[in-house]
């Protein structure tokens, strides 16, 4: 057997072990360099640029972005197999946006596939549907993000519009082993009811589909943006009461979708 795609080099900025969220199971968590979008959000803005950055933690300046082999992240995996395996854990992809390496992405799944283990990934699915296709048949779970199903409003708070989004989830629905979506919950975005319904109306359409979670909005990652030398724009947002959260759950469920909140 050629393992050459081994070799396929990619650009990270962090792993999370013993993760429980982000797919079934205890997960390791791969976190990918780069993204299309520009979330106002994003909990985790050192992944935006692909580039290597410096970024100050706990006063002190860090790397941020390392390259390395898919040979070198099976090092890291193989060591909690155990655990995937007693738990129906596996690996998840993440980033960023995991489609702005999809060679990186895909031997890396395949790696995976190739051992036996469970692979899934986070992705808001904003790249030409080719990208998407060379994923596909290494990945048992897509976990998509539907952060709104208006354009206009998707540009404004994440800098692209979202017609490519909903027409990839719409052939990713096709083709996907299984495909959940997700929607970030965000106050003055996305958080009324209607928006939500609107989303898992959208949801409903794709074939296979049953299930919606809802990701309400955090503060997790706001001390970054200081740390990278730029402005949080949401920072005067306060979260979002546990009764709305609910209240949004109930409006999912309405229209015929498991819900649940979390990723």
């Amino acid at each position: 057997m050629n393992n050459d795609y081994l070799n396929t080099k990619g650009r990270i900025f962090d792993i999370q072990r013993f993760s429980v969220h982000d797919g079934p199971g205890v997960r390791t968590i791969i976190f990918l360099k780069g993204c299309f979008l520009r979330c106002k959000w994003c909990c985790n803005p050192e992944s935006q640029k692909f580039d290597i950055e410096k970024m100050v933690v706990d006063g002190k300046e860090k790397i941020i972005g390392r390259d390395v082999t898919v040979a070198d992240i099976m090092e890291e995996i193989e060591k909690d197999r155990i655990y995937y395996r007693r738990s129906g854990g596996g690996v998840t992809l993440s980033g960023g946006e995991s489609l702005r390496q999809p060679e990186f992405a895909a031997a890396l799944l395949r790696a995976c596939k190739e051992k036996g283990i469970n692979t899934a990934i986070e992705s808001t699915g904003c790249a030409s549907f080719d990208k998407i296709e060379m994923i596909l048949p290494y990945l048992d779970l897509y976990l998509m993000d539907i952060k709104h199903t208006n354009s206009e409003k998707h540009r404004q708070f994440t800098m692209q519009p979202n017609e490519l989004i909903l027409e990839n989830a719409k052939k990713i629905a096709e083709k996907a082993k299984k495909l959940i979506i997700r929607a970030p919950v965000i106050p003055t975005f996305n958080d009324t009811e209607n928006e939500i319904r609107d989303i898992a109306k959208f949801a409903k359409t794709l074939p296979g589909v049953d299930e919606l979670h809802l990701l309400p909005y955090h503060r997790l990652g706001e001390d970054k943006y200081e740390g990278l030398g730029r402005n949080y724009e949401l920072h005067s947002l306060e979260l979002i009461p546990d009764e709305h959260i609910q209240r949004l759950k109930t409006v999912v469920e309405s229209e015929g979708l498991k819900c649940q909140i979390g990723g």
